[in-house]
């Protein structure tokens, strides 16, 4: 099944049922324009044979980043950024397959090193030890109004660039996640309380880009099942909020979950408990960490589901879009070292590579500290630099560097870091 179209609701169709999931780059300049190395990637992974690729977050304002070296759209485009992501947009589909931007706000997840006092829906603090990130400020409803028409431009901007598609990126405890979150939003106006009133942003965010970029141009959007935390955002809720997104003209929502905090999406645990949530427990024994509440959706929603994160037998993904638990498979990390793992899999590869089984921050000597939760957690998020790293060494050289250290990795990343924001300090 993975090698078969898929029709969208707005008209398009998919060249086949493998998406490129998102993932973070870092690789535009400090001041968010694209770079041939950005196009360089992309066009790597367009000729890798996946039906789309999805960017990682492309950022709809400057002073709320997941990371220095996000793509930034937060105006309307001078000549040199309209060239530049034209010609981005060119390179990543230069094999006839879909790309799609990830459009995103960064919230209270943007570190302090960008914005010590970022926007959020209230005032509630990470919960993680550290000091990386800083003391949010409640939004007010201008602030509110400007995301609105912040996504919407990007939406457009997008659109008019070559794009062929937007997901507008609500989970993973980024703005719009915070939002659906009774935990992080403790607003006591329309924009907060109950569920209708926390999802309120998202569906106007919606309704907005679909106004901006027209009915034939798709979009998605990435939904938390739960963000795995007392008192958070969970499947009941995100159930709702799908049938409502169902409603609203989306044309497909990838099932994820989990946040900084808690972050699942990785397959980590967070310092505090997981919350469970009443979906068939079988989730544990699967590759996929979200077909069970991709499943669980599918029983009362008719819009096309997409399903990211663990997924690397060939048999697991055809069972997924056989059972109809998912129409779209995610494939992620591997594809930071196999760029053509979607060709791989169209041609008969039984399985893709772990390179997480054999990546460790640790030495031997020292694996037993990985015993404590927050020594495993730290050390899980640490593997995660490696990627990044070899998702750098492909736009930069065209090659990645596997037998790299989860260190070394950590290291070059950090100073890659380091340098965009003191370029990003100096042309402030």
């Amino acid at each position: 099944m993975i090698e078969q179209p898929l029709a969208l609701p707005c008209g398009k169709t998919l060249p086949n049922r493998l998406c490129k999931a998102a993932m973070t780059e870092g690789l535009a300049t400090a001041a968010g324009v694209p770079t041939e190395a950005l196009n360089r990637l992309y066009g790597l992974w367009s000729d890798g044979g996946a039906g789309i690729l999805l960017s990682g977050n492309v950022q709809i304002d400057r002073h709320h980043l997941e990371r220095p070296g996000n793509v930034i759209v937060d105006a309307e485009p001078n000549a040199e950024m309209r060239h530049a992501l034209q010609a981005w947009a060119a390179a990543g589909t230069r094999n006839g397959n879909e790309f799609w931007v990830q459009i995103s706000h960064g919230g209270r997840q943007t570190p302090k090193a960008v914005n010590a006092h970022p926007k959020a829906p209230s005032a509630v603090k990470l919960g993680l030890p550290g000091g990386q990130f800083g003391e949010p400020i409640a939004m007010t409803e201008s602030d509110i109004e400007a995301v609105i028409t912040g996504f919407a431009r990007c939406a457009r901007v997008m659109c008019e660039s070559g794009f062929t598609g937007v997901q507008i990126h609500a989970a993973h405890g980024y703005l719009l996640s915070e939002f659906l979150s009774p935990r992080s939003n403790q607003r006591g106006d329309s924009w907060g309380g109950s569920l209708e009133n926390r999802s309120r942003l998202l569906l106007e965010v919606v309704k907005a880009v679909r106004a901006e970029v027209g009915n034939d141009f798709p979009i998605s959007v990435k939904l938390n099942s739960a963000d795995f935390q007392r008192g958070g955002f969970d499947f009941s809720e995100s159930l709702e909020v799908a049938r409502w997104l169902q409603g609203a003209s989306v044309d497909l929502i990838e099932v994820s979950g989990g946040t900084y905090e808690q972050p699942r999406l990785l397959n980590l645990d967070g310092i505090e408990p997981v919350a469970e949530q009443a979906v068939a427990a079988s989730t544990r024994a699967r590759e996929a960490y979200f077909v069970d509440f991709a499943q669980a959706m599918r029983k009362q929603l008719d819009i096309p589901l997409m399903v990211t994160g663990g997924l690397r037998r060939l048999d697991a993904m055809e069972d997924t879009l056989a059972s109809g638990s998912a129409d779209v498979i995610g494939i992620g990390r591997p594809m930071c070292v196999l760029t053509d793992a979607p060709h791989q899999l169209l041609k008969g590869l039984s399985e893709l590579p772990r390179y997480e089984n054999d990546l460790s921050l640790l030495p031997r000597w020292l694996k037993s500290l990985e015993r404590l939760k927050l020594v495993r957690t730290v050390a899980g998020f640490a593997t995660q630099f490696w990627y990044y790293e070899q998702i750098a060494q492909l736009g930069e050289r065209g090659k990645v560097q596997p037998e790299m250290s989860v260190l070394a990795a950590t290291k070059s990343q950090r100073a890659r870091e380091a340098l965009l924001l003191k370029e990003r300090s100096t042309s402030a």
